[in-house]
C-alpha cells in the first residue's frame, strides 16, 4: 500500500510540474500582439487559464493528500520515537579497552614522558660517538 501510494505521489507530483510550466505568465499577454495569441485557441475561447488553474488546483489538493497519507503512514510504520531517545536507551558497547572502562582515574603515561604530557621538553639522548 505504502509503495503504491508513493508512486501515485510521484505521478501527481511529475504531472503538477509539467502543467504549472505550461501556464502563462502575466507578462504573455504582450506577446499576444505579435502573433503568438493564436497557440490559445486550442483550449477554447478563454484559452488555457480556465482549464489549466482548475486541473493545478486539482493536482495540488491531491499532492497535499498524498503527502498528508505518506507522512503519517511513515510515523505508523517506523516505530515513532526521535531518533535521539532510541540512541540514549542503547547500552553501551562492551567493546572498549579495559583501562578506560573501569573508570580508576587516567591511564598512566608512557615510558620517557613529562609531567606535561609533551615528549619534545624531554631530554633527547646524546649521538653515538662517531657519527657526526
Amino acid at each position: 500500500m505504502y509503495t503504491v501510494l508513493l508512486v501515485i505521489h510521484l505521478a501527481i507530483s511529475l504531472v503538477l510540474i509539467g502543467i504549472v510550466l505550461l501556464q502563462h505568465g502575466k507578462g504573455a499577454d504582450a506577446g499576444a500582439a505579435f502573433g503568438s495569441g493564436a497557440s490559445s485557441t486550442v483550449f477554447g475561447a478563454r484559452g488555457s487559464a480556465s482549464f489549466l488553474g482548475k486541473l493545478t488546483g486539482v493536482l495540488g489538493a491531491g499532492f497535499f493528500v498524498t503527502s498528508l497519507t505518506l507522512a503519517i503512514m511513515a510515523g505508523t510504520f517506523g516505530g515513532g520515537g526521535s531518533v535521539m531517545e532510541r540512541f540514549a536507551e542503547e547500552p553501551a558497547s562492551s567493546s572498549a579497552p579495559a583501562s578506560e572502562s573501569e573508570g580508576d582515574g587516567p591511564a598512566p603515561a608512557p615510558e620517557g614522558a613529562t609531567a606535561g604530557g609533551r615528549e619534545s621538553d624531554a631530554e633527547a639522548p646524546a649521538p653515538p660517538p662517531g657519527d657526526e
